[in-house]
């Protein structure tokens, strides 16, 4: 057999197995637990915010097409309150577009420094425009044309064309507030399950998750790691 013959043979791959590491972080008890999950989040998302290095408000999203077929994709969290989690994408990507037909949708926020994870489900809905144009105003320039610049998702045949569009809209707005473009906005994801993980030693994780209630209250149960 010659050489390439023995190369186009081989199989690749890699066994990962044995990459592990035991989980060290604090307990979490029930009695440690809000009664509503938003004001739960805030406080670990506070403590995220001092021990995670870098991009403390990165979620995956996941959203599922027409066929059913899950798609997930890394997010940045923009603001929280009690009505929801908000993110802005181009309306015409390919999670707006699952979305507007299936508006159940997954968050996970992982904090490996912190051996923490915040498992979301909810629905997304958009955010009304003035309330996108808030948020709009506030980002840097160059964000603020770099939304004008690509159609989310497309295909395109080099970055070369998003680099010379971005030059052509930037002469265009030069001078004047860059407006709004009514392919962009935000939407909000209104939960109704929301799991706290919280890692320990020997993959005896606590995990607490909430459910909402038809009352609007939240039932909180302990699961199994």
């Amino acid at each position: 057999m010659s050489r390439d013959e023995k190369t186009n043979n081989t199989h690749h791959g890699m066994n990962v197995s044995g990459l592990r590491r035991s989980a060290t972080g604090f307990a979490l008890d029930r009695d440690d637990l809000d009664e509503d999950p938003i004001i739960q989040f805030e406080d670990w998302f506070r403590y995220a915010c001092e021990s995670v290095p870098m991009d403390p408000n990165a979620f995956s999203i996941a959203t599922v097409d027409s066929q059913n077929r899950p798609s997930s994709r890394t997010v940045l969290l923009k603001y929280f309150d009690e009505n929801g989690f908000v993110f802005f994408t181009n309306f015409g990507s390919k999670k707006a577009e699952h979305i507007e037909k299936n508006a159940n949708v997954a968050m996970l926020f992982f904090w490996s420094d912190a051996a923490r994870q915040v498992k979301i489900r909810g629905t997304a809905a958009r955010i009304p425009a003035s309330e996108t144009l808030k948020y709009f105003m506030s980002r840097p320039r160059g964000s603020q044309i770099g939304a004008w610049v690509s159609a989310q998702s497309s295909v395109i045949s080099s970055r070369s064309l998003l680099e010379s569009e971005f030059q052509k809209l930037k002469k265009k707005f030069k001078n004047k507030e860059v407006p709004l473009p009514s392919f962009w906005g935000g939407y909000r994801v209104v939960p109704y399950e929301v799991e706290f993980w919280q890692g320990r030693r020997n993959r005896l994780h606590d995990r607490f998750q909430y459910t909402r209630q038809d009352d609007g209250s939240w039932k909180i149960e302990r699961l199994a790691p």
